[in-house]
């Protein structure tokens, strides 16, 4: 074998309705390493991007909500068979894009594999942890059932560029919403190749959509745009947290607000922690409904 062959550098997309799309604007951003080393250009979304994905976020709606939940929980258990397959080059490029050795960097793409089979069982259990009959006085059965709130943008978290972005993806569409997220500005290699993952793993083309770029740039348009229905700030600092959750007042977005901040500014989430249901419960709406028992009869015996 030559030792004078050409390296093939991998080319980053974005991932939106199923497809890799380079930003329509042409425009691509260095991605350096935690010791600034180049590692590879990412797209840099537009505005226009962003509407794309709401677009095609909007469009696998229904069939995603429509799902069963014991097929959802299959198809996120898929997406940690598929990252179990790709281990060794999720491990590289968390290492490289948060400064951890290789064996840390091990751990944290194993519980992040991991944390999708969490979500994977809850799929089928969260409906009856918060839904359920109420007690009612008259001869009515009353059920209230949790249900899907819609598109919901999810800025993903700054410094965890793969666990903590898999820890705001998971939840919302095992509840069967589905998601425009926005990759971590410095650090957007990992989100970028779990897309090639997501498309290969029976996640419906438009379930998630990952866009790369200033994470404000692309928020924006998303946080006033009215065909969004939620929006997790987590990724965003304070100031742009509240523009944004202003400007998701306009159609009434759910809006899950940032964790609080340290003394550094920094987001003070310990993102390894058990994840509780907190983030499967933020993007639910509760229906409920009345449904009459009939009419007593003579022997006064009931529906």
């Amino acid at each position: 074998m030559s030792d004078n062959r050409l390296s093939v550098f991998k080319t980053y997309k974005l991932y939106v309705g199923g497809k890799f799309p380079r930003s329509e604007s042409g425009r691509v951003y260095e991605v350096s390493d935690s010791k600034g080393r180049w590692l590879a250009n990412a797209p840099q979304s537009s505005r226009k991007d962003a509407r794309d994905a709401v677009v095609a976020a909007r469009k696998a709606f229904g069939g995603w909500s429509g799902a069963t939940a014991y097929n959802r929980g299959q198809v996120l258990y898929r997406v940690a068979e598929m990252l179990e397959g790709r281990k060794e080059q999720f491990v590289r490029e968390v290492a490289d894009a948060e400064g951890l050795s290789k064996s840390k960097a091990a751990a944290v793409v194993d519980a992040a594999i991991d944390r999708w089979v969490w979500y994977a069982g809850w799929t089928d259990k969260i409906g009856q942890v918060v839904g359920g009959a109420n007690p009612v006085a008259g001869p009515f059965f009353n059920l209230s059932t949790p249900e899907p709130t819609g598109v919901v943008a999810v800025l993903a978290p700054q410094e965890s560029s793969f666990l903590g972005l898999v820890s705001v993806i998971a939840p919302v569409i095992a509840t069967g919403n589905t998601a425009v997220v926005v990759a971590s500005a410095h650090a957007p290699l990992p989100a970028l190749s779990l897309g090639e993952v997501l498309a290969t793993s029976d996640v419906p083309g438009g379930v998630v959509n990952i866009l790369s770029g200033r994470t404000a740039e692309i928020a924006a348009p998303l946080a006033s745009h009215q065909d969004v229905n939620a929006i997790d700030l987590t990724g965003a600092d304070e100031a742009l947290a509240k523009e944004l959750e202003i400007a998701a007042a306009d159609n009434l977005k759910r809006v899950l607000r940032p964790q609080d901040t340290n003394a550094d500014g920094a987001r003070d989430t310990d993102w390894a922690a058990a994840p509780g249901t907190h983030r499967l419960t933020a993007f639910l709406e509760t229906k409920t409904v009345w449904h009459p028992t009939g009419a007593l009869g003579a022997s006064g015996s009931a529906y």
